[in-house]
């Protein structure tokens, strides 16, 4: 079994000597050891009265919450007498009063490995903050679910930089929340006492089942590791009018609308995947009734996105391509998301989820697979070498 930063930490205690001070503890309901104990508790065991206040990202200290723009607010818990703030609230930014009297922030955050999964954007903010503020940050590493190899899509652009994108990597970046925070550090060239404890047994190429550690839901709707895979390309149907399976006990994993033929359409999207060469999938036509969010309560129709092949999937180009054909499709009339998202209250959500106008463009104009690809390519190189000294594994 893979043991993860925090089941390292708590039997470590020479690199518990690393959390000095007074801590503030940034984790949620997936920041569990191998045996499903909590993090707060494995802190508390250690550290005692040192821990005073833990920190909870976007959805929550317990992932309760749910997606877009829904806050938390700062309370006691009532169990562990600590105040629990919020950085998906007021503010998303550690402010000074938060760190007054802290000299270790904790970071045990279980991330999906993808760009605009807002833990990392959360984990800079911390970096940022405590670089100006003289504090230490030191993060429990966890596997990237969808392994450390692969990486995809196109570079953000500085212009659609947001609190689903903030740092210049592609939407499926291949790195560890420990690599993240290298990263951060570097492309700003920032000056903070960091420090990762590394996990044991955890390679690159791994899937989420060959770590053997247990999956808790890192937000309300990731139910399963297969969803952490598909993930990567059906975020990006937050920015449509087309459900992406929130309201069903398999969010993420599905997309549809009333009115489609299932059937007919997994055909026709089949054929379209043989011409890309995607593989390392199945599509599996569905029907589903949303009983939240989108289409609440109706009829709807599409697919379930099962990964078959961790090293071959690739789920961010399938999900471009899907998000292709539903935008030219005979079915439902397909609308761009002109809603405020992320705090961003101004353009299309689509364009911050993408980081590009140019893959919206491409859509609409219905580009081929070609022309995606050279889109992916401006960055790239500066990404893959900043990236390539920042592993740890």
């Amino acid at each position: 079994m893979t043991l993860t930063g925090l089941d390292v930490l708590s039997t470590k205690k020479d690199l518990q000597k690393l959390i000095q001070g007074n801590v503030a503890y940034l984790c949620h309901s997936a920041s569990i050891d191998q045996n499903f104990k909590i993090g707060v508790l494995i802190l508390k065991d250690f550290l005692g009265e040192r821990l005073k206040k833990i920190w909870g990202p976007q959805h929550g200290f317990v992932t309760d919450v749910q997606d877009n723009m829904v806050e938390t607010t700062d309370f006691i818990h009532p169990y562990f007498k600590l105040p629990v703030q919020s950085l998906y609230g007021e503010t998303r930014v550690p402010t000074p009063e938060m760190m007054e009297g802290i000299e270790t922030i904790v970071v045990d955050l279980q991330d999906v490995g993808t760009r605009v999964y807002t833990y990392i954007t959360t984990l800079s903010y911390v970096l940022d903050q405590a670089s100006k503020l003289g504090k230490r940050v030191v993060v429990l590493d966890r596997p990237n679910p969808v392994g450390g190899v692969i990486t995809e899509g196109n570079i953000l652009e500085e212009e659609w930089k947001s609190f689903v994108g903030h740092l210049p990597i592609p939407m499926r970046h291949g790195m560890t929340m420990g690599e993240v925070g290298h990263f951060h550090l570097k492309h700003f060239d920032l000056n903070c006492d960091y420090h990762v404890v590394k996990m044991q047994d955890w390679k690159r190429e791994m899937s989420w089942d060959e770590t053997k550690l247990p999956w808790v839901n890192p937000s309300p709707n990731l139910s399963t590791s297969n969803s952490a895979y598909s993930f990567c390309g059906t975020v990006l149907f937050e920015g449509t009018n087309f459900s992406e399976g929130r309201g069903t006990t398999r969010a993420l994993e599905v997309i549809g609308a009333p009115k489609i033929d299932c059937y007919e359409w997994t055909d026709h999207l089949n054929k379209k995947c043989e011409q890309w060469g995607l593989t390392g999938f199945i599509l599996r036509p569905l029907q589903f009734y949303p009983t939240f969010q989108k289409h609440t309560g109706e009829n709807c129709a599409g697919v379930h996105i099962h990964c078959t092949d961790h090293k071959k999937f690739e789920s961010w180009k399938l999900g471009q391509l899907l998000i292709q054909e539903c935008y030219h499709q005979k079915y439902y009339p397909f609308e761009w998301n002109a809603n405020p998202y992320e705090y961003q209250f101004k353009n299309l959500a689509i364009d911050y989820i993408n980081g590009s106008s140019k893959i919206r463009e491409w859509v609409e104009v219905g580009g081929n697979k070609e022309e995606l690809e050279a889109l992916v390519e401006n960055g790239q190189k500066e990404f893959q070498e900043l990236r390539k000294a920042c592993l740890l594994y």
